[in-house]
């Protein structure tokens, strides 16, 4: 079957059009969660730029989840805020695609990132006084890019598979924003191979790094049960109590909305998924910084520098 020219290709973004009243209200929600999402995450990557006692693996795979939490809503909330105020909820085909693109490599990476952030508690809580050498600089980087890259190679296979699929019915997308699976449902040809590779994805990007936090978390809690002194597991715990918190807050929403029967009213399908996709990123910096004095200590300095310089 012919597939159809992309810029003859208009998709309609349903959202809750069947609620417009909730969809005022959502513009209400979104636009402070945005605006605390940027102002949060952005915060933690200018202090984990600027305070040398950030300077640190931890901090640095923390400053690049900011980033990723940064980019990965900006694919979609502000298109989405437009869509809620206007009776035109339509989005061009080239538009869809870069947004589902984007956003599915800023899902994935954060997937395998959270399991780079699980290894670098078990090295520090594990192995104390080999952490410094085996969490050199270099082997950051490099598994950083390799959770950037392999985001990117997820998202490009999918992307491929999706684009060359013919679209010639109602181009309705039951959801907020273009997600993939919403979108090839659409086409009018057989999705076997797209869903397949969409299963795999799952599998690879989303089952193997969370077992991987999971075996790193035994041997922490294994290391953590042999310490002697209250205060030191005590210290022990803090130090992982935030990555736990996020781990649980991003996994669980997304094994909810995937692994929940779907209900005959998408509507609570959808907000399961718009909580995945806007409430965790403006949690994690939250959560990264309630309790983290080394974080206090580093906004503190940040102030008094900038009365500073307002008063100099």
């Amino acid at each position: 079957m012919e597939r159809t020219n992309w810029t003859e290709i208009e998709f309609i973004l349903q959202g809750l059009a069947e609620y417009p009243r909730a969809e005022k209200l959502l513009f209400v929600m979104f636009l402070v969660t945005y605006l605390v999402i940027l102002l949060g995450n952005s915060t933690l990557i200018i202090l984990t730029l600027l305070d040398p006692r950030l300077h640190t693996p931890m901090y640095f795979f923390l400053g690049n989840l900011s980033f990723l939490d940064i980019c990965y809503t900006s694919s979609f909330i502000p298109s989405t805020m437009i869509h809620f105020l206007s009776k035109k909820k339509t989005i061009s085909f080239t538009r869809c695609v870069v947004q589902m693109s984007v956003s599915f490599t800023m899902a994935c990476t954060e997937c395998v990132l959270l399991a780079v952030m699980a290894y670098d508690r078990y090295v520090a809580i594990c192995k104390p006084l080999r952490y410094p050498i085996i969490m050199s600089k270099a082997l950051c980087i490099q598994m950083v890019a390799i959770s950037w890259g392999l985001g990117f190679l997820n998202s490009l296979t999918q992307t491929i598979l999706a684009i060359w699929l013919p679209f010639c019915g109602k181009n309705v997308i039951n959801h907020f924003v273009c997600e993939i699976l919403a979108l090839v449902k659409l086409a009018c040809t057989d999705i076997s191979l797209n869903e397949i590779t969409i299963m795999l994805g799952n599998v690879i990007y989303l089952f193997t790094p969370l077992l991987l936090i999971c075996i790193s978390y035994i041997f922490i809690l294994s290391t953590v049960l042999r310490i002697n002194s209250a205060e030191g597991r005590k210290k022990a715990f803090s130090t992982c109590s935030a990555h736990v918190t996020v781990v649980t807050v991003f996994y669980g929403t997304i094994l909810i909305m995937y692994m929940k029967p779907k209900s005959k009213d998408s509507a609570s399908d959808k907000l399961i998924a718009l909580f995945y996709g806007v409430v965790t990123p403006m949690l994690n910096p939250i959560i990264y910084s309630l309790r983290n004095t080394e974080v206090h200590g580093a906004m503190r300095k940040l102030i008094s520098r900038y009365w500073f310089w307002r008063k100099g």
